[in-house]
């Protein structure tokens, strides 16, 4: 291939198309394998859930498609003004449950600011924070991990992260997806609904999810898509242009937080390209004009693919058994 060749329009679907052999497998999946009468869905205000739920409707109508808003206390403002918006696009019936008082419960946001404090000893009531991670282009390809902090007065800190801290400050927020699961199966089983996950393929590619929590689902109807193609599908499918027009986000920490800056080396639109470059063995050479860096700088994020691919690789696997179990074999 060309340099000239890669370019976003190798990543152009019929949507069209697409939609209706999404939908059709969603039906298949539902009736043979599954043996479910509807479909949950987590609603977020972003993209990929928008779009797994309009397929949703589109697969099973909207009579048989539930969703969940399930905001707290470090949530954006937005996020329930935008799944409101889908929702009432869609015409589903939906349920708001705030789960901060759930939250609060387990401890989480007690542990969350006691690991905060742990580097940043003033931290507390009325401020906000976030981890970022070094570029991959820095640091000879090891990230590293800094909390970003934003007292009350507005005024910030950035601090390098130890290790210890910031696994407790993951496993909190990991508590949070694990929590919200656990509602929509709870939601599942009422209904006797499938839980539609909603990760694109760079998300599910690179482990972008939480074992257990976002990660764990009946079916994933856009996990083949690159996030590009998923703005494609959501034009096709006339979700409203405000969610569209959201920057992806990871609505995790009380600071607002893109994705490129907590877990990818890149915008979305690079990311895609880049992914695509190493699922078709494309050279950095020839990768490196399509993302506008240079081919040392391509050839970092490919070698970025792999680790991420070997180092969250735990995260797809199945329960480990000592022996088969030949009667329970899929």
């Amino acid at each position: 291939m060309a340099p000239e060749q890669l370019s976003p329009e190798v990543l152009r679907l019929d949507a069209k198309e697409e939609t209706a052999r999404i939908t059709a497998t969603i039906r298949t999946l539902l009736r043979n394998e599954l043996k479910r009468r509807g479909i949950v869905v987590a609603l977020s205000g972003g993209i990929d859930s928008s779009v797994t739920a309009a397929l949703a409707v589109r697969a099973v109508g909207k009579e048989r498609v539930f969703g969940l808003e399930m905001p707290e206390l470090h949530s954006a403002k937005e996020t329930t003004e935008l799944s409101g918006a889908v929702i009432s696009h869609l015409g589903i019936e939906s349920r708001r449950l705030d789960i901060a008082p759930i939250l609060e419960a387990e401890g989480f946001y007690r542990e969350y600011d006691s690991a905060v404090r742990s580097v940043i000893p003033e931290y507390g009531a009325g401020w906000k924070s976030k981890i970022v991670i070094s570029s991959s282009f820095e640091n000879e390809g090891f990230s590293l991990h800094t909390l970003v902090a934003q007292a009350p007065d507005g005024t910030m800190q950035r601090v390098r992260l130890p290790l210890k801290p910031y696994l407790e400050i993951v496993a909190a927020t990991n508590l949070k997806q694990r929590t919200r699961k656990m509602l929509e199966y709870y939601h599942a089983d009422r209904l006797n609904y499938a839980v539609a996950g909603t990760p694109n393929r760079l998300e599910y590619d690179q482990g972008f999810f939480v074992k257990l929590g976002d990660g764990a689902a009946d079916l994933k109807p856009i996990a083949h898509l690159y996030k590009s193609q998923v703005y494609q599908l959501a034009e096709h499918l006339g979700i409203p242009e405000e969610i569209r027009r959201r920057p992806p986000t990871t609505d995790t920490y009380s600071m607002p937080q893109g994705q490129d800056e907590f877990y990818f080396s890149l915008p979305y639109r690079q990311m895609d390209l880049c992914l695509y470059a190493k699922n078709h063995g494309i050279e950095p050479e020839e990768l490196a004009p399509a993302i506008g860096l240079s081919a040392e700088q391509a050839q970092k994020v490919l070698e970025d693919i792999d680790t991420k691919r070997a180092t969250t690789r735990y995260l797809h696997l199945r329960p480990l058994l000592i022996e088969k179990v030949p009667e329970i074999a899929y």
